[in-house]
């Protein structure tokens, strides 16, 4: 037997053996689309919780139950102490189509503040999580804001950007408010709402929801106020955020993700490479390999 197809067998067994055991957990479909949540555990996400160390995910904040992540409190003890939290995956994007279903069940826990009832989000183009000092309470990134209605007839739209350490252009220039509201309809109760980002790089950001582009904006960038703690280092104000992680949020409040997925949209787009894939729809010519 030669040694490059010895060499490629002992690749392929480890490859099964990895898969196997679950170190993998991402699955990719034909049309591009990764599942990035394996349904099992957390392996491939990282959690950051202010007042604690990264990887500490304190009192089973985030938890793998029944296909779906949840955001739990039943464990802490005391009051909130703004204990605010993001669970990480793993591998940074920087043009993307992301996805997610989201409900919001249970009670606000006792002592969050007022504003996070029935409120949680996504953090993208955010800094790893690695980066994040231990008092730190959220991450220099880009949310795209989930909330539901709480009295009845009162708008309370959901799909909003917020902006932690960042700021956006919006309708030709940077706005200066934290959160900026979309058009998306009010949604009460614990009804499953699909959201979903495409995000090309330090360009152009949508946000759907439920079908419906309800917001646009352009060239997020690090800036503005509200994140705090942060190592200074981390905070250059004015430099456009072309790629970042990804973050379920927690702010006292439980909520259920399911069917999170992702598909990257930028790789090579030369129909006459080997890996040029239809979906992409952002160049990376470095990327083709060619027979």
């Amino acid at each position: 037997m030669n040694k490059q197809l010895l060499k490629s067998q002992v690749l392929g067994a480890t490859l099964l053996l990895l898969l196997g055991c679950g170190v993998i957990n991402s699955q990719e479909t034909n049309d591009g689309w990764e599942t990035m949540y394996n349904g099992n555990d957390l392996n491939g996400w990282t959690t950051k919780v202010h007042h604690y160390e990264v990887g500490d995910n304190y009192a089973d904040t985030f938890r793998a139950e029944d296909d779906m992540v949840k955001v739990r409190y039943d464990k802490y003890e005391g009051d909130f102490n703004n204990r605010f939290s993001h669970l990480y995956y793993d591998k940074p994007f920087s043009d993307f189509h992301f996805t997610v279903q989201y409900r919001f069940v249970g009670e606000l826990y006792k002592g969050a503040p007022e504003y996070t009832i029935l409120n949680s989000g996504v953090m993208f183009h955010s800094q790893d999580p690695q980066t994040m000092l231990k008092e730190q309470d959220w991450p220099i990134s880009v949310e795209i804001q989930f909330l539901a209605g709480v009295e009845e007839g009162k708008e309370r739209p959901t799909g909003n950007m917020c902006s932690p350490g960042t700021d956006v252009i919006f309708e030709g220039k940077i706005d200066p408010r934290h959160c900026i509201n979309s058009t998306s309809d009010t949604y009460y109760g614990d009804q499953w709402v699909t959201a979903e980002l495409v995000v090309y790089h330090d360009s152009l950001v949508k946000h759907i929801i439920n079908g419906k582009t309800v917001l646009e904006y352009t060239k997020p960038q690090i800036g503005g106020e509200v994140a705090n703690g942060y190592d200074p280092k981390m905070k250059q104000d004015g430099r456009l955020l072309k790629e970042g992680f990804i973050a379920l949020q927690s702010e006292g409040q439980p909520i259920d993700f399911r069917a999170i997925k992702i598909r990257n949209l930028k790789g090579c787009t030369d129909p006459k490479a080997i890996n040029y894939k239809e979906y992409y729809e952002v160049s990376d010519t470095k990327t083709c390999i060619y027979n």
